[in-house]
């Protein structure tokens, strides 16, 4: 196995043990048998202060697509949204809809519930001290960062093609299939004529990870192709020092036709791009 995919799977299984051991920080909170969430007060008051925060914090930079979505889930500013109200919205836009999952969940959980056009979100909120930065997704993370594009039907589509490939995927292609989400879902890009737009959801919810895409300086911006992206390591605890773009949403149409495993043979093939970042050493 190549030494940084080896690396990889150590990091990864350092940063499952290091959250387990943090479990008793977040737990998702239970659903009644309406599926509604008893959202505390302060909890309540948390979300309006990320919302308000957040929605001045992408104003002008979101994509058409996630304000689309976003007007069409109409979320609450006062109090936490509630999923049977966001599953209504999606299901009549593309058909999906949300899974209450614990905080973390393994591949196999996670491939499969996109298989099969369900999106997995976490039932918890972070507190007051977590307000700037949390590394776990958190509710608000998974709600406000991704829900608006899981109305658009190229994002949808592609998401849920993705999700059946995994499922039947090795340990080991999973590696490079990550890459490729990290990389459009979470921290993806579009080119418009009058500049950069955004539709991955870690930067959509993050402030600092917004304003730090939009840079003119220290950051990379390449065109996506699927093979340089799944050679190219990641960290998830820093600010990305590469993102790449689609020059619109309807790319996103036609991964979902193109054979991406055998895009995941030329990536191992290849082999992994020098990391852009210091590495961190595995113990």
């Amino acid at each position: 196995m190549p030494e940084q995919v080896t690396y990889y799977y150590r990091f990864r299984r350092r940063f499952i043990q290091e959250a387990k051991m943090k479990a008793y920080k977040y737990e998702s909170k239970p659903q009644d048998e309406n599926g509604l969430v008893d959202w505390t007060e302060s909890e309540n008051e948390v979300w309006q202060r990320l919302m308000t925060r957040q929605l001045a914090c992408i104003e002008g930079k979101a994509c058409e697509e996630y304000v689309a979505g976003l007007e069409l889930l109409n979320l609450p500013h006062s109090h936490v949204p509630q999923i049977p109200d966001i599953n209504k919205v999606l299901r009549e836009a593309t058909g999906w809809s949300l899974a209450p999952v614990p905080a973390l969940i393994d591949f196999d959980h996670f491939f499969a519930l996109l298989a099969n056009k369900q999106f997995p979100v976490a039932t918890f909120l972070r507190r007051e001290q977590d307000f700037d930065y949390l590394q776990e997704p958190d509710y608000f993370h998974e709600i406000f960062g991704h829900c608006a594009m899981l109305t658009n039907p190229a994002f949808a589509a592609f998401t849920e093609h993705y999700g059946k490939l995994g499922v039947n995927a090795s340990k080991e292609d999973r590696v490079y299939l990550a890459r490729l989400y990290w990389f459009t879902v979470e921290f993806g890009l579009i080119r418009t004529p009058s500049g950069f737009s955004i539709y991955g959801g870690g930067i959509l919810s993050s402030p600092a990870e917004t304003e730090y895409a939009f840079r003119d300086k220290d950051v990379m911006r390449e065109p996506l192709d699927i093979v340089d992206v799944m050679r190219t390591p990641y960290r998830i605890d820093i600010l990305q020092p590469i993102y790449f773009y689609l020059e619109d949403m309807s790319a996103l149409y036609e991964f979902s036709k193109i054979d991406l495993m055998a895009c995941v043979m030329k990536a191992k093939s290849l082999g992994l791009h020098k990391p852009l970042y210091p590495m961190k050493i595995a113990q």
